[in-house]
């Protein structure tokens, strides 16, 4: 019997990307910090906090990025609650005692330094490639510039960023809250923001726990038997 001989994976080479990259580099210099390419899927780069907002301007008018997708930002700090917030969660998967509490900090394709970060999407409808931005701040410094000079549409993402998360972005005409109530106090989609309500109230959809695949089909299964033979 003949050996296998394993066969190599060939290799993915992404021209274009690979290119936008190159040109990124070399015409942001510092400013970039880090990047990710999945040749033939997609690019990603991290820029300092400080170039945020000009990098609005070179990717819109010297790359051509004139399509705004989204624009928003993340927390990495893992939950300080653990699951007791989502206890019914536990319960339903016969995880009764609490999780252990992670502390590492994630950071996401193209790396990063600090629990929070900013995060943008633009596309070019040119070369029909898309790019996605970010940025670290310090969590006492959650300040960086608008895009909304270049992308208008990124008016009521900016908006929502700093409802949610605490972000100022400096040149916004008016950072004014989308949802909450005016005397609200907090940031509820920073991680130790503690979502009381879930305390009381299961997740949505964990009170319909769905059956598990071989328990459908031996339902079915015996279903059809009985069709098949009523006086059995």
């Amino acid at each position: 019997m003949a050996d296998a001989t394993e066969t190599e994976e060939p290799v993915v080479v992404d021209e274009a990307r690979s290119a936008l990259l190159e040109a990124i580099t070399a015409d942001l210099g510092d400013a970039l910090v880090g990047s990710h390419l999945l040749p033939g899927k997609d690019l990603w780069i991290r820029v300092s906090s400080e170039s945020w907002g000009s990098t609005a301007s070179y990717l819109r008018s010297k790359q051509q990025f004139r399509f705004f997708n989204f624009l928003s930002a993340i927390d990495w700090l893992p939950s300080p609650f653990g699951r007791s917030h989502g206890s019914s969660v536990d319960v339903a998967l016969g995880n009764e005692d609490e999780a252990e509490v992670e502390t590492t900090l994630g950071s996401g394709y193209a790396g990063g330094e600090t629990r929070f970060q900013v995060l943008a999407r633009v596309h070019s409808l040119t070369t029909n490639m898309g790019i996605t931005v970010k940025a670290d701040f310090p969590e006492d410094s959650l300040s960086v510039g608008t895009w909304i000079n270049d992308y208008p549409g990124a008016n009521w993402h900016e908006r929502e960023a700093a409802e949610m998360f605490g972000v100022h972005f400096a040149g916004h005409p008016n950072l004014t809250a989308l949802y909450l109530p005016s005397a609200f106090e907090g940031h509820p989609l920073r991680k130790d923001f503690p979502l009381l309500s879930r305390m009381v109230k299961p997740w949505p959809g964990i009170v319909d726990v769905e059956a598990m695949p071989e328990i459908e089909q031996s339902a079915t299964a015996d279903s059809s038997a009985s069709t098949e033979n009523p006086e059995s």
